[in-house]
């Protein structure tokens, strides 16, 4: 009799995945969905693979739906006026996310994408090297000073914000905001983000576009080198080419802060918390640190910094055996793509040799990431360089996990240094 009763407690202790799958909603998350995602991904994957979160919106959840759907821009629009018109209104965030480079389709986005990109040529992100290195050893000292660090915000958030605010060549005693405002727009950008977020965002992109007013002004008066300089670059436009208007330079700026910052202090983050997490793999890193380049990769699969993507169908498609009407709205869920075992055999083994890794961290297709291969140098020298210094660095207090969806990553990761 005891042993039934043991049955069938561990039966009811045991979660309902189907019916979970069915009912999910971005307004009702499990208590632990923050901490651990991924068992609640599977679930959707395997129960409910194209899920339907309204009449008008669903949630895409395997690799292949994903993957397709990045690569087809054409039925696929990645315009957000009707999402956007509804979650923000008429506000500065509305102006904002409608104007960036990530949020629409060519023409806007091709010209905006191609100026960006010859600033970040091969040789440029080369150039950046030596001095990406100098900063990480800079902070480094520092923090061996202290005998502890904050992995986020004493390093993993430092660097990002340096790196970009070189490119667009924002004065050093300046850069102090450039988190903040940062943090509290894309905060603004979670499924279902509260009144006081909302307040926070639009307070931020107000703020950033007075101050980009100003240094805009001054770059006009005395331009910069447009190989080097972003924003120099974005307000001469093309040789015989259409300008950006002034909207869509200073939110383009914005944008360019904004997708710098936050997926490589995420990237530096959750790969030096995973590196705790899973001992075997910082001693084989340790070892063979060739590995820093698969490393990376893992690391933005297995902890991707950004999990959803959102895009709007223009014409009927069929996904998952059912046909979807023009106009629906769809999130992508990139962190469930990045654990497919469709895809990636052993989806849940943080594996830093894994070859191939198709991973889509940083989107595929058109949109794919203009600044990824900054994020990628940035997130090599930053780890690699303080595992050499402190290859048996541990935890001082528990870290503390970002509470949103869309970015993941962590707000602190307190840890002592050896």
């Amino acid at each position: 009799m005891a042993q039934m009763a043991q049955q069938h407690m561990a039966a009811a202790a045991k979660p309902d995945w189907e019916t979970f799958a069915r009912s999910f909603t971005f307004e009702r998350l499990p208590a632990d969905f923050h901490e651990n995602p991924y068992p609640y991904y599977a679930a959707l994957r395997t129960h409910d693979p194209v899920h339907r979160l309204d009449e008008e919106k669903i949630l895409v959840m395997r690799y292949a739906d994903v993957e397709r759907i990045y690569k087809d821009p054409k039925t696929f629009s990645s315009d957000k006026t009707i999402e956007f018109g509804a979650k923000y209104g008429n506000s500065p965030l509305y102006e904002h996310h409608t104007t960036s480079l990530v949020f629409n389709d060519p023409p806007l986005h091709t010209r905006v994408r191609r100026l960006i990109a010859g600033a970040l040529t091969p040789r440029a992100i080369s150039e950046m090297e030596s001095g990406v290195v100098d900063l990480v050893d800079h902070l480094l000292d520092q923090a061996e000073e202290r005998g502890a660090i904050d992995l986020i915000d004493d390093y993993a958030a430092a660097i990002p914000v340096e790196v970009i605010g070189n490119l667009l060549q924002v004065p050093r005693s300046e850069r102090g905001p450039l988190r903040g405002w940062s943090l509290a727009i894309l905060g603004a950008l979670e499924p279902f983000p509260s009144a006081d977020k909302l307040e926070e965002g639009n307070a931020a992109v107000r703020d950033f576009l007075d101050y980009l007013a100003h240094l805009v002004a001054d770059r006009r008066a005395r331009p910069g080198d447009p190989d080097k300089d972003i924003l120099t670059r974005l307000i001469q436009g093309e040789a015989g080419g259409e300008r950006l208007s002034e909207k869509e330079l200073l939110q383009n700026c914005i944008f360019i802060l904004n997708a710098g910052h936050e997926t490589t202090t995420n990237l530096i983050g959750n790969g030096l918390q995973l590196l705790i997490e899973w001992p075997e793999a910082r001693r084989r890193l340790i070892e063979e640190p060739r590995l820093i380049r698969t490393a990376v990769e893992e690391m933005l699969r297995f902890e991707s910094s950004n999990q959803l993507g959102n895009r709007i169908a223009t014409a009927g498609f069929e996904m998952g055996g059912r046909v979807f009407p023009a106009g629906t709205q769809i999130t992508l869920c990139i962190g469930s793509a990045n654990r497919d075992p469709e895809q990636f055999p052993n989806p849940d083994v943080f594996d830093i040799a894994r070859h191939p890794n198709r991973h889509l961290a940083f989107a595929t297709g058109i949109h794919q990431c203009a600044g990824m291969n900054v994020a990628r140098l940035e997130g090599r020298i930053a780890i690699s360089r303080f595992l050499r210094r402190f290859p048996d660095y541990e935890p001082s207090a528990p870290p503390v996990r970002s509470q949103r969806v869309r970015f993941r990553g962590f707000t602190s990761i307190p840890v002592r240094l050896r």
